[in-house]
């Protein structure tokens, strides 16, 4: 939805309401994250870049994890799978395959055991995306490898200008190979698995019981317990969210990335060399939490900061919920009709309001988790390069 008045504000104030406006309107978490995260993790590492193939990886790493995250998920599940898995379902039962899986678990429509299979199948498909994130860091390893003929991360951070090691660098070149190999082989399984329920779920009852767990695992593991079974069907569930009937990027899905991914991360860096490895076990757990939900938890934290100080009032209510930019110039109407004022002024004012919300947030993710994070966490190697060193260099 268009917001026209948009075009009245000043003009850095109107470049931030786009910006906020079009995240909003962004399909699921896919583009909204993609910039945010983008910002967050490439920005900085640009920034503070050691070498040409320091800055040449990073970009090509984070460029194509990104990508691959936050717009894979609905390529692979909207477009792919669900048209392959879907196609003997009637028009009533392809409907049931966008709802909430603990939901459609509750119903007691005969249909379910024929659509939770299917739902299961389209999931296990979606694994594709965090095994895929785990051998990035791999082919970065290649990349490096083939582009700069560096295999050591000494020499690709600056810290040490001796030549390379080759057994080292085929040692690299080998593991990346097998793990790349280990993979597909995972997401082979994944596949046949999906293509087993998809196929013979619906008059299996372990397949069924194997298909609940796989969408709902809180569901299965907690009967008794509210919380904890929210919480894992929140973020341990690889089922795909839906927008308007359409599957997008879920939370269960995003840290599914981040912890498979996070492997990746943790076994390409060590085959690089302990200061990698010790940069990554930094870094990663800090910028991998926010990911998934530190950026959440600062944003509730920071409306009630702005509640408790009388702030924002008219765009945070008491469950600390706000609007969506397209709904301010109808509250602005509002407002302006109750106070007597003109609906421009009434507009810029929670224009500013939600500006502040979103941004604030936002800002704290590129400068805080962004550039501080890879500020420290490279001086810190640095420092540890340099303890190591001089020991060895006094002998």
């Amino acid at each position: 939805m268009q917001v026209t008045l948009i075009n009245t504000l000043s003009a850095p104030l109107k470049a931030a309401a786009r910006f906020v406006n079009s995240q909003e309107q962004a399909s699921g978490l896919s583009t909204s994250r993609f910039i945010q995260d983008t910002g967050t993790c490439l920005l900085p590492k640009a920034a503070f870049a050691r070498s040409k193939a320091d800055l040449a990886e990073n970009a090509v790493l984070e460029l194509s994890e990104s990508a691959l995250v936050y717009f894979a998920p609905a390529l692979i599940g909207e477009n792919i799978a669900r048209k392959v898995f879907s196609k003997n379902l009637n028009e009533v039962e392809k409907k049931l395959v966008s709802m909430n899986a603990n939901e459609l678990m509750q119903m007691k429509n005969p249909a379910v055991k024929k659509v939770l299979p299917v739902k299961a199948a389209i999931a296990l498909t979606a694994m594709l995306i965090p095994l895929t994130e785990f051998t990035l860091n791999y082919f970065k390893n290649l990349f490096t490898l083939k582009v700069f003929k560096k295999g050591d991360f000494n020499t690709i951070a600056a810290l040490d200008k001796s030549p390379e090691d080759k057994a080292k660098q085929k040692k690299v070149e080998k593991s990346a190979y097998k793990n790349i190999k280990k993979a597909g082989i995972i997401f082979s399984a994944c596949l046949g698995l999906g293509a087993l329920i998809a196929k013979r779920g619906k008059d299996s009852k372990t397949l069924q019981n194997i298909s609940e767990f796989v969408l709902a695992p809180g569901s299965k593991l907690f009967k008794k317990n509210e919380k904890a079974k929210k919480f894992f069907n929140k973020y341990a569930s690889i089922d795909f969210a839906s927008q308007n009937g359409k599957l997008v990027l879920s939370k269960g899905q995003l840290t599914s990335c981040v912890f498979i991914g996070g492997a990746g991360y943790f076994g390409a860096s060590k085959d690089r060399g302990k200061q990698n490895f010790l940069e990554t076990l930094f870094r990663y757990p800090l910028v991998g939490f926010y990911i998934i939900t530190g950026s959440e938890l600062f944003e509730k934290g920071f409306k009630k900061m702005l509640q408790k100080m009388g702030k924002c009032r008219e765009t945070i209510d008491k469950n600390l919920n706000t609007p969506k930019f397209d709904k301010l110039e109808e509250i602005a109407k509002t407002l302006a009709k109750k106070n007597g004022t003109k609906i421009d002024t009434e507009f810029k004012k929670l224009a500013k309001q939600k500006v502040l919300i979103s941004g604030i947030p936002y800002l704290f993710s590129i400068g805080i988790m962004g550039f501080f994070v890879a500020g420290i966490s490279n001086l810190f190697t640095k420092y540890r390069y340099q303890q190591d060193f001089q020991p060895n260099k006094a002998l």
